[in-house]
């Protein structure tokens, strides 16, 4: 069993920056592929970026690349997703997520390879 807690979120401007983290408890943290979604009003959930176990892998959504850096600190249990130059259409709620040993690099962009959920952290971007 992983239990992932979100922290950072809040209210910034265009423009600003703005660093999300991920804390787990439970089973060794290296074996688990973590993964970031977001979820605005009204629309689905999305994926926005993922790390693999060992953090040698990173994948992210088009709309995100070059603007947002996942990160891990496995010693510390900890997924970090540093974003810059936000903009109002990155306003919605942040889910870390983690799955147990993903062999496809297709997976790590599906909500569903993820069985372990965050309660999420709302990041809101004003114009």
């Amino acid at each position: 069993q992983v239990q992932l807690v979100e922290s950072g979120g809040g209210l910034v401007q265009a423009g600003d920056s703005l660093n999300v983290s991920c804390a787990a408890s439970g089973r060794t943290f290296s074996n688990y592929a973590m993964g970031w979604f977001r979820q605005a009003p009204g629309k689905e959930r999305e994926f926005v970026a993922a790390i693999s176990g060992s953090g040698g892998g990173t994948y992210y959504a088009d709309s995100v690349k070059g603007r947002f850096t996942i990160s891990r600190d496995n010693a510390k249990k900890t997924v970090y997703l540093q974003m810059n130059s936000l903009k109002p259409e990155d306003t919605a709620v942040y889910y870390c997520a983690a799955a147990y040993a993903i062999s496809s690099s297709s997976w790590y962009r599906k909500a569903n390879t993820y069985a372990y959920w965050g309660q999420g952290t709302q990041v809101t971007v004003s114009s």
